[in-house]
């Protein structure tokens, strides 16, 4: 388990941005963390390193369950916050997009459970007292152990 902490709205965006640079076709990432930890916000970062155009404004998926914006790879934007466990994302057939060629970013995927490949990049935002975020990243099996050297010199 990795930590980074972002102690301003400008570092989350700076992160979130290269994380968008660095992802590859198929990548998921996963953001867990409580209402209001930021991971829209880094979900519209990382819309940004993927060169997604600004006029496609980045929005949460809460009621729609799926937003998709086109930049250099597609980017697939879920929301799993209304939907109760892996068997109603498999009914509505969410989990295929993980293994398409943009990249899927899921919040509240823990109740994906195991329909989550073990590759996914995985972050947990915690808003801390003087609202900096805390992020505790889990670098899955994939390829993401090794980006992390570049994401650790580009944050701090």
């Amino acid at each position: 388990m990795k930590t980074i902490l972002l102690h301003t709205l400008a570092d989350s965006v700076s992160f979130g941005r290269l994380l968008g640079q660095l992802a590859q076709p198929g990548d998921v990432i996963c953001l867990d963390g409580d209402l209001g930890a930021g991971k829209t916000t880094l979900t519209q970062a990382i819309a940004q390193g993927l060169a997604v155009p600004a006029s496609e404004f980045v929005t949460s998926p809460s009621f729609a369950l799926l937003h998709e914006y086109q930049g250099r790879m597609p980017l697939y934007h879920m929301d799993f916050y209304r939907l109760s466990d892996s068997a109603e994302i498999q009914d509505l057939g969410l989990d295929e997009y993980f293994s398409l060629s943009g990249v899927s970013v899921l919040e509240w995927c823990e109740r994906a459970g195991g329909l989550v490949p073990e590759t996914r990049l995985k972050i947990n935002l915690t808003l801390e007292a003087d609202e900096s975020r805390l992020l505790l990243c889990d670098l899955g099996a994939g390829a993401w152990p090794g980006r992390w050297q570049h994401i650790v010199k580009s944050t701090l």
